[in-house]
């Protein structure tokens, strides 16, 4: 299936209420068409209580055609389940791909490096580092030389 034809056919879910699992969303979408899928992400669960599993309140619902997802549109969203109203619309393709290392900087990675970042020669630091050329020292060097200039004079 291609992905293009399987996000028109899969449906977002919004406004879920906790009493809500996968078996209400299949009883109360079932009746607009065939259901491949009923997904309802989990939340994070609490450390002290391990058997506690809560979902993030929204589903996605893959449906066989694409007829049938708009029938659900049309019928449910803004409409109530459980004293909750839904949004419900068509699911859009996630923006990139995840980033693994969670909060880090952008110019850690491999990529942005190879990028943006420029080799040490063209970068202009590469002078600075240089030994032997005429107002190329490094730091400390420049340092001494001013402040020889800038000593008091006794």
């Amino acid at each position: 299936m291609e992905e293009g034809t399987k996000t028109k056919k899969t449906l977002y879910i919004g406004g879920i209420g906790d009493d809500v699992d996968e078996a209400v969303i299949l009883e109360n979408f079932s009746t607009f068409g065939d259901i491949i899928e009923v997904q309802l992400p989990s939340a994070p669960t609490n450390p002290s209580h391990p058997n506690e599993v809560k979902h993030r309140g929204f589903a996605f619902v893959t449906y066989s055609s694409s007829a049938d997802a708009q029938d659900a549109i049309d019928n449910m969203d803004l409409n109530e389940l459980n004293d909750r109203v839904l949004r419900v619309n068509l699911a859009r393709p996630m923006k990139g791909p995840l980033q693994p290392q969670g909060n880090r900087a952008i110019w850690e990675s491999e990529e942005w490096l190879q990028k943006y970042a420029k080799p040490l020669a063209q970068s202009g630091g590469a002078s600075l580092r240089a030994p032997g050329k005429e107002g190329s020292g490094t730091l400390a060097e420049c340092d001494e030389e001013q402040g020889d200039e800038n000593a008091m004079e006794e």
